[in-house]
């Protein structure tokens, strides 16, 4: 048997009473103690130890006359047998809760622009399934989310991973990136406007991220790349309250993430102008820790998100 292989247990029919010995005879170091706790008889139990060890072609124990010593492969295979009993019962765990309704707690947390449709989705499709799952959602900047979950108060995110992050210990699946637009309030003259360029824009009034934001840079370089200078007539603010009333009150214009724009562009509260911007912002994804074992309800939403994302993006 070559015990090398990945699969070898499945081709050795590995049985769930021989990692139960393995533990039995940790415990209790004496083969006759073990088979009696396991109501079997001493010489199965033997016979069960044996074959074992002929699999896996290594002594797992030495026979002492006061007992049973493992020897460092039968230390190795004893730690992976309670692993493996372990992850069974919280397997029967899962089903149990599952069958009796998927209950619990699911926190995750969300950057703006997968939270106008994506985790929406997502989240209406669990609640079909489960409806007594109670989900958390902290919608924050990418760099908070991600202390959040390095600090394990978040099961996922939604968001980005910038060069500065500490990465370690992450996973990370790249959803989609995402392209920056202009908007203006229904009925602003520009509207009206077939072609626009960098140069119509720049001089006009701008609701602007605050200056160390990523969007801002890329904004900013936009028109210096353009040889123009950068909006100057601008109000810095993320709010998205006194963004929406300054729209409606001037004619200012607006820089936010297209599927946003799109989101409120259907609430009828603004419109995306005709003019492609050569400005976007990162990629997002999912991110998670790479030891971070997931509830059942945590992991149907993870699930239902990237269903979701395959729709959508």
């Amino acid at each position: 048997m070559d015990a090398t292989n990945p699969n070898w247990f499945l081709k050795a029919r590995l049985k769930t009473r021989q990692l139960l010995l393995l533990i039995a005879l940790d415990d209790y170091r004496n083969i006759h103690r073990a088979a009696d706790e396991l109501h079997m008889t001493q010489p199965a139990a033997s016979k069960q130890i044996k074959d074992l060890e002929e699999m896996l072609d290594v002594k797992l124990f030495e026979r002492l006359p006061r007992g049973m010593e493992p020897t460092i492969y039968g230390e190795t295979m004893i730690r992976h047998a309670r692993m493996a009993l372990t992850s069974l019962a919280l397997a029967h765990d899962d089903i149990v809760t599952l069958k009796a309704g998927l209950t619990g707690q699911v926190e995750v947390g969300v950057i703006m622009t997968p939270a106008m449709a994506l985790l929406p989705r997502a989240i209406a499709r669990v609640k079909e399934e489960a409806p007594l799952l109670r989900i958390g959602v902290q919608l924050e900047t990418s760099n908070v989310l991600l202390d959040k979950l390095q600090h394990g108060t978040l099961d996922f995110m939604i968001g980005r991973i910038f060069e500065t992050s500490d990465t370690s210990g992450l996973i990370y699946e790249e959803l989609t990136e995402e392209p920056a637009c202009a908007v203006v309030r229904p009925g602003h003259p520009l509207l009206d406007r077939r072609q626009l360029a960098l140069g119509d824009i720049a001089p006009l009034p701008w609701i602007l991220p605050p200056h160390g934001s990523i969007l801002r840079y890329r904004f900013d370089m936009m028109f210096r790349r353009a040889g123009l200078a950068p909006p100057a007539n601008v109000v810095d603010t993320t709010a998205m309250l006194m963004i929406t009333a300054l729209l409606q009150q001037t004619d200012s214009l607006h820089v936010m993430p297209l599927e946003v724009a799109q989101y409120y562009a259907s609430l009828n509260v603004m419109r995306v102008l005709p003019i492609e911007l050569p400005c976007k912002m990162d990629a997002f994804g999912i991110i998670r820790q790479q030891d971070h074992l997931l509830s059942p309800g945590a992991d149907m939403l993870l699930r239902a998100v990237r269903a979701a994302a395959h729709e959508i993006y």
